[in-house]
Order: C-alpha cells, then sequence, then structure tokens
C-alpha cells in the first residue's frame, strides 16, 4: 500500500465512521504487527509505525529494519485486513459509546422500522435503538414509520455493537418536553423542581419562576392552554398538574393536593410523615382514585402524606396512646410524646431511632431495646393477622361472584312459561297468595364498605 492510499484510508475512515484518525492509525500499526508475528513467530519482536503526515510504513524484526515488502507484502495481508476490520468496529463502538453515553436523558426523535415482540425498534438516524415494552407508555402502540419521541435511558457495549434503550415513562421525558415546549424553562426564568410521574395516567410538575413578574404557572399552561396541551398530546391523554414550588413544606403539600382543599398540614419532622386534615367532602378528593392524588403528593413534595379528617385524626391518637401503653416499660407521657411525634403505629414505633427514644424518654440502651423488639414484634403478628383478613375478604368474595354467576346461568337456562291456550283464556286467572318476605339475602345483594382513606395501619387494625 503506497503512503498515498494510507492516508486516503485513514481519512475516508475518520469522516465515514467518526473515529479519531489517531485511533485509526493505531488500529491499522496493531494490524500489522499482529500480521508479521504471524509470519515470522509470536516470540517475534515486531514494530511498525506510521508517519502520520506522509503515511510512509516503517519497522522492525528483532531490531533490524525490514522494508516495505515485508511488511506489506509476504507477511500476511489477509490477516492484517481482518484484524484492522475488528479494530475499525471496536473504534466505531467506542465512538457511539461516548456519542450517546453523554446523551443519556436527552430527548430524541427516531422513526419506528419495525416491532420485534413487545419491542420497538427505533432508527436514530446512523443507530438503532429499542424501546421496550416495559419503558412505553401502557396502552400506546407504536407502527412502522411513525415518527416517536423518547429519552435515552440506557447506552451499553453489546459486543461489537452499541445497544441504546430508549423510555417513555420516565419523569425526564415530562422535563424534556416542558424545556421544548416552554422558552421560559428553555431560557432559565422557570425551573422545574420536581416531578412525580405515573405514565399514562397523571403527573404533577412543580415549577418555579426566578422573576416575580412571571407566573410560573400561567406560563405552562399558556394563552387557553395551548402550551400544556401539545404535551398531553405527546403523552398520549395523561393528565398534568402543574404545582407552584415552595420551600415551605405545609404550603407546597397544600398546592400538591389540589384540587381537594386542605384544613390543616401537621409535620412530623422526624420521620418524614404529614398528616393532613380536610373536611368528610374533600377526603376522597385528596386521596384521588385509587390512592393516585395522595400517592403523587408523596413523591412530589418528599413526605409521607396521609390524608384524615379531625375525627379519624383523634381516634387514631386515642388508639396509638392505648397500643402504645401495652408495651412493657411504656409510660403514658411518653406515649403520648410519640403521638405528638406522628408515630401512631407499632411499625412506626420498630424503626424509631433509639437515640431518639431514649431522649425522648429518659430511658437507657437497654430499655429501649426492650421497647423496640416488643413492637417489632407486635407489628408481625398485626400484619399476619391483616393478611389473613385480607385473604378472607377475598375468599368471601370470590364465593359471592360464584353465587352470582351460578344463580344468573339457572335463571337463563329456566324454560319460558307456555302461552296459554284459547280455552284456558276464558277461565279466570288463579289469584296467588302473596309472596312471604325472606329472611335470608340473595347472593350480592350485601352492600359493599365504603372506601377508606389511604394511611398508615391503625394499632386497632392491627390488632394493639
Amino acid at each position: 500500500m503506497n503512503p498515498a492510499d494510507m492516508l486516503r484510508i485513514v481519512d475516508s475512515l475518520h469522516r465515514e465512521k467518526n473515529i479519531d484518525k489517531e485511533i485509526v492509525f493505531q488500529a491499522i500499526e496493531t494490524a500489522l504487527v499482529t500480521a508479521a508475528k504471524k509470519h515470522y513467530g509470536e516470540n517475534a519482536e515486531i514494530t511498525v509505525h506510521i508517519d502520520r503526515q506522509t503515511g510512509e510504513v516503517s519497522g522492525t524484526h528483532n531490531g533490524q529494519p525490514m522494508d516495505q515488502a515485508e511488511i506489506s507484502g509476504r507477511i500476511g495481508a489477509q490477516t492484517a485486513k481482518q484484524v484492522i476490520i475488528q479494530k475499525i468496529r471496536e473504534a466505531e463502538r467506542d465512538a457511539l459509546l461516548r456519542e450517546y453515553g453523554d446523551q443519556i436523558g436527552a430527548l430524541v426523535t427516531g422513526v419506528v422500522t419495525r416491532n420485534e415482540g413487545p419491542a420497538t425498534i427505533v432508527s436514530l438516524g446512523s443507530i438503532e435503538a429499542i424501546l421496550p415494552r416495559s419503558e412505553q407508555i401502557p396502552g400506546e402502540t407504536h407502527h412502522p414509520n411513525e415518527r416517536v419521541r423518547a429519552v435515552i435511558f440506557e447506552v451499553k457495549p453489546q459486543g461489537s455493537r452499541v445497544k441504546i434503550v430508549l423510555s417513555r415513562t420516565r419523569p425526564q421525558l415530562v422535563q424534556r418536553l416542558f424545556e421544548q415546549e416552554i422558552p421560559e424553562i428553555a431560557d432559565g426564568v422557570i425551573t422545574i423542581k420536581a416531578i412525580a410521574r405515573e405514565p399514562g395516567h397523571r403527573s404533577k410538575v412543580a415549577v418555579y419562576s426566578s422573576d416575580q413578574r412571571v407566573d410560573c404557572v400561567g406560563a405552562c399552561v399558556g394563552v387557553r392552554g395551548n402550551r400544556i396541551k401539545n404535551i398531553v398530546d405527546e403523552l398520549a391523554g395523561e393528565r398534568i398538574d402543574i404545582v407552584r414550588w415552595s420551600d415551605d413544606p405545609e404550603t407546597l403539600i397544600r398546592a400538591a393536593l389540589q384540587p381537594a382543599e386542605v384544613d390543616q398540614v401537621l409535620l412530623c419532622d422526624m420521620i418524614g410523615r404529614a398528616i393532613v386534615l380536610v373536611r368528610d367532602d374533600q377526603l376522597s378528593l385528596a386521596i384521588g382514585r385509587k390512592g393516585q392524588n395522595v400517592r403523587l403528593a408523596s413523591k412530589l413534595c418528599g413526605w409521607d402524606i396521609e390524608i384524615m379528617t379531625n375525627e379519624e385524626l383523634e381516634q387514631q391518637i386515642d388508639r396509638a396512646v392505648s397500643g402504645f401503653m401495652q408495651i412493657d416499660g411504656m409510660t403514658e407521657e411518653l406515649a403520648q410524646r410519640l403521638v405528638e411525634q406522628g408515630y401512631l403505629s407499632y411499625d412506626d414505633l420498630s424503626v424509631i431511632e433509639p437515640d431518639a427514644l431514649m431522649e425522648m424518654g429518659n430511658l437507657t440502651q437497654e430499655q429501649v431495646d426492650h421497647i423496640v423488639a416488643q413492637a417489632e414484634e407486635l407489628a408481625e403478628r398485626a400484619e399476619k393477622a391483616a393478611e389473613e383478613e385480607r385473604q378472607r375478604r377475598k375468599a368471601e368474595a370470590a364465593a359471592e361472584a360464584a353465587a352470582a354467576e351460578a344463580a344468573a346461568r339457572t335463571a337463563a337456562t329456566a324454560p319460558a312459561p307456555a302461552a296459554p291456550t284459547a280455552a284456558s283464556a276464558e277461565q279466570p286467572a288463579p289469584v296467588e297468595p302473596p309472596a312471604q318476605p325472606s329472611s335470608e339475602a340473595t347472593p350480592g345483594s350485601s352492600a359493599e364498605p365504603s372506601p377508606t382513606p389511604i394511611s398508615a395501619p391503625s394499632l386497632a387494625e392491627k390488632g394493639a
């Protein structure tokens, strides 16, 4: 190979594969050394150097110079070619790893090429990425030639190739879409402080404005909601709540639980719990469907939020105090102080910091260990009892459903009454006696229990 061809090949690989020229030169030198050792033996001392400016190739064998014919002619051109190809592939893989590894969390737009089982293959131009089913929004489907936006979730080597995993379920996707749709966020005037998301259902985004003249919530919503609508459409109709950020936990929790109206927020700093008191008519709204509103608010604020009414809180406190008093070594004063700090169940007490309990009750280490050990045992008993109760209710529900289904099948297969003949129509219909009230309820007629608020298991429920 003449020097001009050498430089042309290196430059071509550099441009087409986005590989540094020095890496290409080193790969060719390594390939020529490998090929030479195939000819002279593995123990031979072989060196090969390519001039970066002229493309001239020089080398030595056991300290003696080799001519061009020895280097590139008789010493295994085919072996050198295979090694060069391998080295170039490795260099190309490393270049892709660096390029896309720096983009983890970035928003990319690709074109769907095909579906492989539950996964979707997306072309990003120079490389294909995978969008697994677990990273797709629930209920969403993608078809070939469809444009799709996602964030790069993972980049890792896979043999001589690079595996790029995309995601449409991560909170970063919501953040990147906000940055793209809302100029004030891209400019840094508005900052996204926190995001809590349940993909395909609902997200809560806490925003803050560094300029008092800019309303962070209004800017994110846009005129007639056009900005937020574009984001919702991209997320397959996912509902988005925009929350005004505050450094005050009480204010932030109130905002995060909207649209529910909050009466009072009690912060229990020692265990990171916030007890939120609401009116009866706001209870279901604060909790949300299947607990979604309070669950997302907890993630957004970083507090374990429990929704209660004033009456429920008083009941919890009474049960907690009486339950704690069953523990050997517990005083009424200590039980009251524990409840004031938000400890309302045996589970709470079993994970208390020993130093905190020693200080609160003026106890020794042995006394604290004794109290905590009892709390752990009682918590295990309560959990076992709760599991047995859940299994019992599940079995009862299954039995009621089976009985209702059997009754429906019986009614469907019963023969229809025969039509009256002309002769019988002339006879007066017999008068049936009035039906006697049944003392037994029909299958499935029992009223279902009303939903209860989401909170920590109470001491009474745990058999306190």
